[in-house]
């Protein structure tokens, strides 16, 4: 009897795989030019997902009840708090930070008027004396004028957008929320099961990638929020003991400027300066310009505590990106991506670096993990040279000490 051939799914040629790529690509491509309103929202769902799976984790393990139950219950709590606090306060800090951006604008126009002034004026505080007739402070002037007024024209024109379009705003916000619930609950308490890629030969490469991009965008997301959050706190009680007007406004600009290095927090000091020297009252009687000297050092100070004790805590080196390359990629992804773009810019800009080391060191057939492992052990360290001679003291009491008990342990083991 002749055996029945077993009939198998024939290989694609090389032509075919091109046109099938080439294909996919184009549909792609349609897909996201169609669809852009879409992208934000649903990116930001799986960031709302990947954020709040912990929190049922933990949850699940302690109250041992079912997966599906704890998220459910975890979302109930997540919208009741979402509208609760558009009830309470989101429309009052988005119309505080409307008023404090068209205020800025309309006195912003008077700081040649106003450097021109303080250029012939000569400040003596005891022995100290600042004398500004010796500076081009007009030129300057102009010069922070032609940097500022672009990015305040850009945020006015965001927050009174999303002031007047805030019924699509909530929308967008439910959706987003619903559909991180339903990503969250199928996963079934499973972390591999929120991004689940298998292409064959290389479950171990996208297995490796994901616990990168996850250690990467762990690190920036929950630490970065922190940091904004206590940014916001700090600020709001803050400028508020100081009677600096517009503080609600104030400190959500001092959080939102922890995201762009460098110029977000010159950006934020320019605003305090601005505000507390034209709202025309000034705390403890103090004229304009030494009480913006004093509200924009207080703040100063405030953020070298911050960056040196509070940020390298909370975020240490995860991004491990040059701080210049970043805001290279706000300005980059600002234009492509908006608002969005600016917020995510640090950690996709990490992203896309380990992505392209992966595939630079792939064409030169260098294993890849060993490289990008290696650049994520810490550097061990360094102990003061005063204190090892104390150590090695130290150590060999220790080894004494242990080879008596042992040597003790022998003899009595011996006598039983």
């Amino acid at each position: 009897m002749q055996s029945k051939k077993i009939e198998q799914s024939p290989p694609w040629n090389n032509t075919t795989k091109l046109v099938v790529a080439l294909v996919l690509i184009a549909l792609i491509t349609f897909i996201l030019a169609r669809f852009t309103k879409l992208l934000a929202p649903l990116f930001f769902a799986f960031v709302l997902a990947y954020l709040l799976y912990p929190i049922p984790n933990f949850f699940k393990k302690k109250l041992k009840i079912s997966w599906r139950l704890t998220v459910v219950i975890i979302y109930l709590i997540l919208l009741i708090l979402f509208l609760g606090l558009i009830t309470l306060g989101g429309f009052a800090v988005v119309d505080q930070i409307s008023s404090l951006i068209k205020f800025i604008q309309v006195e912003i126009k008077d700081i040649p008027t106003l450097l021109n002034q303080l250029s012939q004026q000569k400040y003596e505080f005891g022995n100290f004396v600042l004398d500004f007739s010796k500076l081009d402070l007009v030129s300057v002037g102009n010069q922070i004028l032609s940097m500022i007024q672009p990015m305040l024209s850009g945020v006015g024109n965001l927050v009174a957008s999303i002031a007047g379009r805030a019924a699509a705003l909530i929308g967008w916000t439910l959706f987003s929320i619903v559909i991180s619930y339903f990503i969250l609950s199928e996963t079934k308490g499973s972390r591999n099961e929120l991004f689940k890629i298998d292409i064959p030969g290389y479950n171990y490469d996208i297995k490796q990638m994901g616990t990168e991009l996850s250690r990467t965008w762990n690190s920036f997301l929950r630490g970065q929020l922190t940091i904004v959050l206590i940014t916001i706190i700090v600020y709001i009680i803050l400028l508020g003991a100081l009677g600096v007007n517009y503080y609600y406004g104030l400190a959500f600009i001092a959080g939102f400027a922890r995201f762009v290095p460098y110029v977000g927090p010159a950006v934020a000091w320019t605003a305090y300066g601005l505000v507390s020297y034209f709202q025309g009252t000034s705390l403890f009687g103090l004229e304009s310009f030494p009480y913006a000297l004093l509200v924009v050092g207080i703040a100063w100070v405030t953020d070298v505590i911050l960056d040196n004790f509070v940020v390298p805590r909370l975020m240490g080196d995860a991004l491990k990106v040059h701080p210049a390359s970043v805001m290279v990629a706000v300005i980059i992804f600002a234009s492509l991506f908006g608002f969005i773009g600016v917020l995510l810019a640090a950690p996709v800009f990490a992203s896309f670096k380990l992505v392209g080391e992966y595939v630079f060191l792939k064409l030169f057939d260098i294993d890849p993990w060993d490289k990008i492992s290696q650049e994520r052990i810490p550097n061990e360290p360094q102990i003061p040279k005063r204190f090892i001679p104390f150590l090695k003291s130290f150590e060999s009491k220790r080894n004494k000490t242990e080879s008596r008990k042992n040597n003790s342990k022998i003899k009595n083991g011996k006598k039983k």
